[in-house]
């Protein structure tokens, strides 16, 4: 195998590639990637069975070939490359890498045993890039970190007509949105995919600026996983396997009770106040028509309160919350005012959970359909 490549081409690629691989991968081979040399183009690809992706790249192809390198050591090679064309020559189970004054020989891994990578054949779907990963990064937030429960450490995603939605809980909170969704004819309606949170939030990352990001949801005999692609490039994800709890339900159709804040305001209160807090302890917030006071009570001495300007309709309220869960919350809204809805309850004395919503203005709701369901009455500490 011989070529040549762009040097920052290649570096991107190359990162692409190796992104998803795992830091402590089951076998050595799967730490690997796999160059393969076609005409005219560079074929890049990683799999540990769980996760792939392969990307392609133009190249001067002068021996057509593959072989199967360390991803890792391979992408530190590649983005500390001198300015100049990339050249691959490959012998006697070694690769040369040289760039301008610079030349490497690294050992090549047995490219007969790497795993075959999943093939991709129907899509599902297209989807808009900006909006996927800007939704990505607002509901993966909520989905649980603890391995314990594989079902909710996952995003799902459900098709509808014209939309497609992504969920996450952790069992204290619930986050929702939708965008939009072409099937291209298909008759998709009601497919739902568990996608892994912290493969999704990479994905999204990775293709925020592709334009339109293809999906493709494939349910086998013996395989269940979600492909993405743009712009020659493609990622596959198996599924999380298991029924997501159906957190949609607790979302309330109306709530006449809420306050309307300032979200960098609001934003600030928190940090400053929780600065005494202990770990995992939580804020007590009272609203009233005089606006909202956070108070946190620390150890033995500290202690700390703040009140800010808050736009009430309804009753004065009371509720205590856990200030990193809200905080997520407030990072997520991507709107100058937020709104915190407090959902009714039976027992006057438990306060029902706090939705919170952007707002474009005070008295404008923000034009996403974001929202985020916060349970305080399970952070009081």
């Amino acid at each position: 195998m011989r070529f040549h490549v762009n040097r920052d081409v290649f570096a991107e690629a190359v990162s692409f590639a190796v992104k998803l691989l795992p830091q402590r991968p089951t076998q050595p081979i799967l730490s690997g990637v796999l160059l393969e040399a076609r005409e005219g183009a560079l074929v890049l690809s990683s799999f540990d069975y769980e996760v792939s992706s392969r990307t392609e790249i133009p190249a001067e192809v002068d021996e057509t070939g593959s072989a199967l390198v360390s991803g890792r050591l391979l992408a530190e090679i590649a983005s500390r490359l001198p300015n100049a064309p990339v050249q691959f020559d490959t012998a006697e189970g070694r690769i040369k890498v040289s760039c301008g004054s610079a030349n490497f020989t690294l050992m090549s891994m047995p490219v007969e045993e790497y795993p075959a990578l999943p093939q991709i054949d129907d899509r599902t779907g297209v989807l808009p890039a900006e909006d996927f990963s800007t939704a990505v990064a607002q509901v993966a937030v909520a989905a649980s970190r603890d391995d314990v429960t594989p079902v909710i450490t996952g995003v799902q995603l459900e098709v509808g007509d014209n939309s497609l939605s992504l969920v996450a809980t952790d069992r204290y909170r619930v986050a929702v949105r939708d965008i939009d969704w072409d099937s291209g004819g298909s008759s998709v309606e009601g497919t739902t995919a568990l996608v892994p949170a912290r493969t999704l939030s990479e994905i999204g990352k990775t293709f925020a600026n592709a334009g339109t990001v293809a999906v493709s949801i494939v349910h086998t005999d013996d395989r269940e996983l979600i492909a993405f692609s743009a712009d020659k490039r493609t990622v596959t994800s198996l599924l999380i396997k298991g029924n997501f709890p159906p957190v949609r339900r607790l979302f309330p159709e109306n709530v006449e009770n809420y306050a309307v804040l300032s979200t960098s305001d609001l934003v600030e209160a928190v940090r400053r106040v929780s600065l005494v807090l202990e770990r995992e302890a939580a804020l007590r917030f009272s609203f009233s028509v005089d606006g909202l006071t956070l108070e946190a009570v620390g150890g033995d001495q500290a202690q700390a309160s703040e009140t800010i300007d808050a736009h009430l309709v309804g009753t004065d309220t009371v509720v205590s919350l856990k200030p990193a869960f809200l905080l997520d919350a407030l990072g997520a809204v991507h709107s100058e005012f937020v709104r915190v809805s407090f959902t009714p309850t039976d027992n006057p004395n438990k306060p029902g959970p706090v939705l919170i919503t952007g707002q474009s203005s005070r008295e404008q709701p923000a034009s996403d359909s974001y929202r985020y369901l916060l349970q305080p009455n399970l952070l009081l500490r």
